[in-house]
């Protein structure tokens, strides 16, 4: 089911179309087939809502929130709404607007029993969402850092990466996916592929494996392996690199002055290895590269970030996923982003569009 979910993206965002043989070379159904199929049942607005991935929140219209949370918690008045089941308004709206993807998070999760409830409830919403959460360990890990839950907690991942053995990321990454894919999960947004250069850095720091990008980069294939090995898809951020920053794109606009030679020289060795090693999803960061883009356009809205470096020059192909819409740096300082707006991107094989919309109080991550 998660593998033909793949294809279904691809086949939505590239057009590609490819036919699986046996050694004898008979055709045989390939996961294709079925989203062949399915796409030809599905509306325009079935397709585009796949593009799309909410915390459930952004389906009860009943609920209204102004605060911006940051990675480590949510506001408070998310988390005294503690929606931890799919209600009638969610089951009404998703009808009318399916996603492609639900992202919970530590708010949402009470303990086991309600988990296991929680999700199937989610998997027969109509579009068939993928579940997803931010689960990378140590500061960042919404069930794990619950007392209710059993499980081991990590120091950090700057402390595996300090250890100097690889081995110990893909343990990491293969234990969290092991507990996600007994829960339910389809995509943990993790590893952090971030090089952790700036010392007054306040948002990525030890989340991040090391400051040195050799070292960083082999941590997060490993545990990239590991998530895989477990059943789980992993997904390297923050593109093009949080590391070397000083504020906080949770609440408003931040920026590395780097050139794009001495990013290659750093933040692109994780993000190279992560694309070599066949990573299905890059989240962009929100922060301006003023020195690569000649403005201080988030990365997220830019497309000489997206498509002339990343697509282009790192050849990557894969799904690009946004970061949460709502933070501060896209809401506070990129307004228009607030309403519909559709940006245009060339692909090798055909036109691909992403779209995205976001209100103060509606958070969403966008695939293209």
């Amino acid at each position: 089911m998660k593998q033909t979910k793949f294809w279904f993206y691809a086949t939505i965002l590239t057009g590609i179309t490819l036919v699986a043989c046996t050694n004898e070379d008979v055709p045989v159904p390939s996961p294709e087939d079925q989203v062949e199929s399915q796409l030809k049942k599905m509306t325009l607005r079935e397709k585009v809502g796949q593009l799309f991935f909410v915390r459930p929140e952004a389906l009860d219209t009943t609920i209204h929130y102004t605060k911006t949370g940051n990675i480590d918690e949510a506001t408070d008045d998310l988390k005294e709404i503690k929606l931890q089941a799919v209600n009638a308004t969610i089951k009404d709206v998703n009808q009318k607007y399916p996603v492609g993807g639900i992202i919970l998070y530590a708010h949402n999760i009470k303990d086991e029993a309600q988990l296991s409830t929680f999700i199937p409830q989610i998997r027969a919403l109509k579009g068939a969402p993928l579940l997803c959460i931010d689960e990378e360990g140590g500061r960042v890990a919404r069930i794990a850092n619950n007392d209710n839950f059993n499980l081991k907690k990590y120091q950090s991942m700057g402390a595996i990466g300090a250890t100097g053995d690889p081995s110990n990321a893909y343990e990491c990454g293969n234990y969290i996916g092991t507990y996600l894919t007994h829960f339910g999960f389809d995509i943990d947004f993790a590893p952090v592929a971030d090089v952790n250069t700036n010392p007054e850095n306040i948002v990525i720091g030890a989340r991040a494996f090391s400051d040195d990008p050799n070292v960083a980069a082999t941590m997060v294939t490993h545990y990239l392996q590991g998530l895989k090995d477990a059943g789980v898809v992993g997904c390297i951020k923050h593109f093009p690199g949080h590391g070397d920053t000083k504020a906080d794109t949770h609440y408003g606009y931040a920026q590395t002055l780097k050139s794009w030679p001495e990013m290659v020289d750093c933040e692109m060795v994780t993000f190279k290895a992560g694309i070599q090693w066949g990573c299905q999803l890059i989240m962009t960061a929100h922060i301006g590269a003023p020195n690569v883009t000649g403005s201080d356009i988030p990365s997220t809205l830019s497309s000489v970030i997206l498509q002339d470096k990343l697509r282009n020059e790192l050849g990557y192909q894969n799904i690009i996923i946004t970061d949460g819409m709502e933070m501060g740096a896209i809401r506070s300082h990129h307004p228009a982003v607030c309403f519909w707006r559709c940006s245009r991107f060339e692909h090798p094989r055909r036109s691909r569009y992403r779209a995205w919309t976001t209100e103060p109080h509606r958070s969403l991550r966008c695939c293209c």
